[in-house]
Parts: structure tokens; C-alpha cells; sequence
């Protein structure tokens, strides 16, 4: 049992992780199971976006504390990087993955959780959440599954260090302030907000979806002029497309396009 349920309706996977007497924190074997789910979402066309929240109160509280810190203390070298490089693993998941992934953020989201969350491509919180990087605080780097690579890109290069020198949490309207979240939400409103999201992305062109993703982060390592043909081959392949059309027919007709994935 991984303390956590999958759940699919019209297109949208949500996750939620489901252990929330003790702020869904993540085990070993929770994962290798997010891991394994999200490298499974290459080959799934059905799904078309992806809802990651928390169940109750919290987001998460990031690796179980006696469960995953405990061992690790007691554990060789060779086990703490097979550790380390599933870890990192869940992330490279959920980039390579086509879906754009929203994060519904309330409470505490901490540590791995911090990361999960900032591995999403949106990430809509709440007033009371507190946002921690909290390496440092358990004697490790800030530079933990991808963060000293993608947080300075979603919140700049001072803020990141400043979150991962110190471990501090940040609350819910400071980190909207600095970018993380995209948008605030009332406790009450973040899950359907969240799932109200994912369907308007599930709802548009699945394919170019898939490449704005796919692009975003890709570009991070190209020459201006570079990322520029990237994108005129991109946007070329997908001016083939049935969607392409069917949008064109679409607007003059003066009615909603309807885009099928082609």
C-alpha cells in the first residue's frame, strides 16, 4: 500500500497523496510508484492532463521521517545513491511526461513535497500553505532532485538560493508574490479550481500540448536563434494536424473548436 489513490475522469488523472494524519509524506515505495506512474503516462492517450494534490489539510510533509530518514542513516553507499537517483527519477517522470501537471498546494508542502510541487508545469495554492526547501535542515544540499535547476527558473536565481540556503517556509502569499504559485485559492475552492484547470487543458489541443511542454524545458539549454528553428519545426509538424484544421474550421463557423488529439 502506497498511501495514495489514482483516480481518472473525462481526461484528467488526479493523485492524491493519502496519508493525512501524518501531512502525506512519501515513502520508498510511494516513490517508486509515482515514478512508475508517470513514465506511464507517455503511452496513455486517454489522459490528457494531471492533477497532483494532498489529501486533507496538507500537501506534503515530503519523505516520511522514521520511514525514509531513519534508514537512511543506516544505509551504504551504494543504497543511498540508488536512493538519490529514484528520487531524482520521479522528476525526470513528470517532465518527460506529455500531460501538463497541476499542483493543488495547500498547508504544508515541504521538503520533497516542495519539490514535487515545483516539478509541476502550474501550481495553484492557498493563503495558509508554507512552501519549505528544507534540505539544510537535516544536514544535506539544497540541490536535491533537479531544485538547483528548476526553482531558480520559476522563482530567480536569489530567491531560489535564499529558500535553499536557509530551509525557511515561505507562506502561501509570498511564494504567489515570487511566482511559484500562479494563482491563490480559498481551502475550499483549491481542489475544484485545480480539476476546473486540468479540464480546460484536457479540453485543448492534446498534441500541442504535449510540445509547449516538451519545449519549455528543452530550451532551457539552446542558443536563442536555436530554440527559435526548434520552435519553427515544432509549430510546422503541428500546422499538419487534424486539430490545426478542425480550429480554423472552427473559428469560421463562429463555434467552439473541437480538438481530438490528431
Amino acid at each position: 500500500m502506497t498511501n495514495a489513490r489514482f483516480e481518472i475522469d473525462g481526461g484528467v488523472l488526479t493523485i492524491t497523496l493519502d496519508r493525512p494524519e501524518r501531512k502525506n509524506p512519501l515513502t520508498f515505495e510511494l516513490y517508486a510508484e509515482l515514478r512508475d506512474r508517470f513514465r506511464a503516462l507517455s503511452t496513455q492517450t486517454g489522459i490528457k492532463s494531471v492533477v497532483v494534490a494532498g489529501a486533507g489539510e496538507n500537501f506534503c510533509s515530503g519523505g516520511d521521517v522514521h520511514e525514509i530518514i531513519g534508514p537512511l542513516t543506516r544505509s551504504l553507499p551504494d543504497e543511498l545513491l540508488r536512493f538519490t537517483q529514484m528520487t531524482g527519477d520521479v522528476v525526470k517522470a513528470m517532465r518527460a511526461c506529455p500531460q501538463p501537471i497541476v499542483a493543488a498546494v495547500d498547508g504544508v508542502c515541504a521538503g520533497a513535497g516542495a519539490i514535487l510541487a515545483m516539478s509541476s508545469d502550474l501550481r495553484l495554492g492557498t493563503e495558509r500553505a508554507r512552501v519549505a526547501f528544507l534540505f539544510v535542515r537535516v544536514g544535506l544540499a539544497g540541490c536535491d532532485m533537479g531544485a538547483c535547476a528548476i526553482l531558480p527558473r520559476i522563482i530567480g536565481l536569489g530567491r531560489a538560493a535564499e529558500l535553499l540556503y536557509t530551509g525557511r517556509a515561505i507562506p502561501g502569499s509570498q511564494a504567489h508574490e515570487w511566482g511559484f504559485f500562479n494563482e491563490l485559492c480559498a481551502p475550499d475552492e483549491l481542489h475544484a479550481r485545480a480539476r476546473e484547470l486540468a479540464n480546460e487543458i484536457a479540453a485543448g489541443p492534446t498534441r500541442a500540448h504535449a510540445m509547449t511542454k516538451k519545449m519549455l524545458y528543452e530550451e532551457w539549454a539552446l542558443p536563442l536563434d536555436d530554440a527559435i528553428d526548434a520552435e519553427a519545426r515544432v509549430q510546422a509538424r503541428l500546422m499538419e494536424t487534424g486539430d490545426f484544421k478542425r480550429a480554423y474550421e472552427a473559428f469560421a463557423a463562429k463555434r467552439p473548436p473541437r480538438f481530438e488529439g490528431n
